[in-house]
Parts: C-alpha cells; sequence; structure tokens
C-alpha cells in the first residue's frame, strides 16, 4: 500500500490537471481523479508497463471522465446529487431541500466515512487536517472521504 501511496502522490497533480483540461471544473476534476485512483489501486496488476504510469493513468482518468459524462445525461439532473450543471454534493449543502436528506444518509453510514465526510463538507477541513486527526495518509483521507461521497449517493439514488 506504501507503494501506491507514492504513486498518488506522484501522479495525483499531473491526473488531476489532465481530468480538468477536460472538464474545466474543480469538483469534477477531483472527483474523477478520486475514481481513477481509486480504480487503478483495484487494477494495479494489470499495468504491464507498456506505457509510462502517468499515461495508463491518464488513461483510466479519460475512461472515467467520459462514462461520468455519459452517465450525467442519461440522469435526471433533478434526481442526482451531481447533475449536469457541475454541482457537487458539497454545492447540495447550500440546497435546503437536500440537507436533510444527506444527513438521513450520512446517519446509516459506519466510521470512519460518517466522520470524514462531516469533516470535510461541514467542518470545511482539508484532506491534509483530517489525515493528521485520523493519524492516517492525506490519500487514505481522499479515498475514505470518495467512498463515502458515493455510499451516500447510492443511499438517495435508493430514497428517490
Amino acid at each position: 500500500m506504501t507503494d501506491f501511496d507514492e504513486i498518488y502522490n506522484q501522479y495525483f497533480r499531473e491526473v488531476y490537471l489532465f481530468v480538468y483540461s477536460l472538464s474545466r471544473n474543480h469538483s469534477l476534476a477531483e472527483e474523477v481523479t478520486q475514481e481513477t485512483f481509486f480504480k487503478a489501486l483495484k487494477s494495479i496488476d494489470s499495468f504491464k508497463g507498456h506505457c509510462k504510469l502517468s499515461v495508463w493513468l491518464c488513461q483510466i482518468a479519460n475512461n472515467t471522465y467520459f462514462s461520468h459524462m455519459d452517465k450525467q445525461k442519461r440522469l435526471d439532473p433533478e434526481h442526482t446529487i451531481t447533475g449536469a450543471s457541475g454541482d457537487n454534493i458539497e454545492e447540495a449543502i447550500l440546497k435546503k431541500d437536500d440537507v436533510f436528506r444527506i444527513h438521513k444518509a450520512l446517519h446509516h453510514l459506519h466510521e470512519p466515512y460518517k466522520e470524514v465526510f462531516t469533516l470535510r463538507v461541514f467542518g470545511e477541513l482539508s484532506y491534509a487536517q483530517i489525515s493528521q486527526l485520523f493519524e492516517k495518509s492525506e490519500s487514505w483521507a481522499r479515498v475514505t472521504f470518495y467512498r463515502s461521497k458515493h455510499k451516500i449517493q447510492e443511499l438517495l439514488k435508493e430514497e428517490s
């Protein structure tokens, strides 16, 4: 896992900037970048070394971004937290209708997902601060937040 933390730290910015160049949306670029590293972690054994690691990661990011955009086109933005307008779960907090639904979904999460999500969204802490609180790496904080956000989105979809 330490090797993957090094990969994450070394290539995060490059992958993020690549996704941002596609999306021109900071929130979406961060979300897609997190998903990219999650997918890369799950399939790191399939990396054969035929290209640079950064190229492989950007290929995953490219596929993830376009899959995300295709999915958004198929979904009704009023029934999802991530709509076509680029809104994300953090911005949904400002929408009073969604606050209660998000809190209800948050109530069903297990730790550390519940606390990491709360610290990031409601406490507005950085990933570095969250990682210090849990005495974990910053990449752990990012991945845990990403997973918690997706668990909440799944719960909200089930509710609809």
